[in-house]
């Protein structure tokens, strides 16, 4: 093993030299070196930045949104405090809270602005949503009787402001549910703006569970829907599933799955893609090492074939080739996992400065993020160097083994 790397060390150093022959050799050889390399540095960056968008899914837009959610779709759920006790001692289950979901209007002087009302206990909300971390201005924890949230989106086109008076037009229904009747309007104190990024700033209002009751007509233990958190937000549906034969009310069982399931999906396509179309770059990119292996084994027929009458095994021969071939994809590899993981760790930074050079930011009001994040994980980094090079193994394998059929006495003699 020790002669083959001398022997590929001495060859590479031969291919260097610029003749016409050597050149165009070396040039193939450095070609798919930096094909492997640019390869390697997209892969690691795509799946930083899809692990980032996953990361996000969980840590931001999951922890506000509902991961599952018992939904009343006729009559309100009575003893609402009873059932929130016994949700909350089922397994899986980390948190749950009441609350009271209605489509409305926000209105302020003449502007307009439909919103999804939701009324939340505040000493219970916290446990099942983390939407206090995006707000500015007095928390859902701190709510009073009065008091409203919006989202930054709603609050900038009504063109209001912390401390203003909002008002909320409720729909109301007739008793018998056959008939619409004219909205109740609720005026309240203007006191904080949820700042997230997504379509949550643009349809969010929260007001206080017992005011919603009031605008509604139930009683102080009616509520239209029960809110749960969950220990593993990927199994929220099996979950939600088997909490909710507990429940003894006739409810609709939703999670998160049914409202933001397409956008899990769409980063898991993604990422699928992404793994299929750079590692067949990286495969063309390495097997551009067979052609230049099989061009330099022609070229140097005549020192394989000075090697063999010397005593050389074809071991040796088949070594030093495949060495040969491997040395150019650890360059491309090493070079290209360095350049991967410091893009991936300041790739962020870097959308920012050119968002804010060109003025424009495409993630704005698309996602429920307006920044790009990253996520470097060790285990993709290991999957990409171990995959690039068993296929740089397997594009050395037919070169080399070319290599050891060379007859020294055709060779010479000619």
């Amino acid at each position: 093993m020790l002669l083959s790397a001398f022997l590929s060390k001495r060859f590479r150093a031969y291919s260097g030299h610029k003749d016409e022959k050597n050149g165009f050799v070396s040039f193939i050889a450095k070609a798919s070196t930096i094909g492997i390399l640019l390869g390697v540095a997209v892969l690691i960056v795509a799946l930083s930045v899809i692990n980032g968008f996953e990361q996000q899914l969980v840590h931001r837009l999951l922890s506000v949104v509902p991961q599952v959610e018992y939904v009343a779709p006729s009559r309100p759920i009575a003893n609402w405090s009873q059932k929130v006790e016994s949700l909350q001692s089922q397994p899986h289950v980390t948190g749950a809270a009441p609350f009271i979901a209605v489509n409305g209007m926000a209105q302020y002087k003449s502007q307009l602005k439909a919103v999804e009302i939701r009324g939340v206990e505040p000493s219970l909300e916290s446990n099942v949503s983390a939407v206090n971390q995006f707000t500015d201005g007095k928390l859902v924890s701190q709510f009073g009787l009065d008091d409203v949230i919006l989202g930054k989106q709603i609050v900038k086109q009504l063109n209001a402001k912390v401390g203003d008076n909002i008002t909320l037009l409720i729909p109301q229904i007739s008793q018998k549910g056959q008939s619409l009747l004219a909205p109740k309007r609720v005026t309240l104190n203007l006191v904080g703006v949820i700042e997230m990024g997504g379509p949550i700033d643009s349809t969010a209002a929260f007001i206080h569970l017992s005011k919603a009751q009031q605008a509604l007509g139930y009683d102080a233990s009616q509520v239209t829907g029960l809110r749960l958190s969950v220990d593993d937000v990927f199994s929220a549906h099996q979950i939600a599933l088997k909490v909710g034969q507990t429940i003894d009310d006739y409810v609709y069982i939703s999670s998160w799955f049914r409202t933001q399931g397409s956008l899990y999906q769409d980063i898991q396509m993604v990422r699928t893609i992404v793994y299929i179309v750079v590692f067949l770059i990286i495969a063309v990119a390495s097997f551009n090492i067979v052609s230049s292996l099989v061009m330099e084994v022609r070229e140097k027929q005549g020192n394989i074939a000075i090697l063999k009458t010397m005593g050389a095994k074809d071991s040796t021969i088949l070594a030093t080739f495949v060495l040969q071939g491997l040395m150019q994809a650890f360059v491309g590899v090493a070079l290209g996992t360095l350049i991967g993981v410091v893009l991936a760790l300041n790739i962020s930074e870097l959308f920012t400065w050119i968002s804010q050079l060109f003025g424009e930011n495409p993630l704005e009001g698309v996602y429920f993020i307006e920044f790009l994040p990253s996520k470097l994980v060790l285990e993709d980094i290991g999957i990409t160097v171990i995959v690039t090079f068993v296929l740089a193994i397997l594009a050395t394998i037919y070169p080399a083994w070319q290599a050891t059929r060379v007859d020294p006495a055709k060779v010479l003699g000619n």
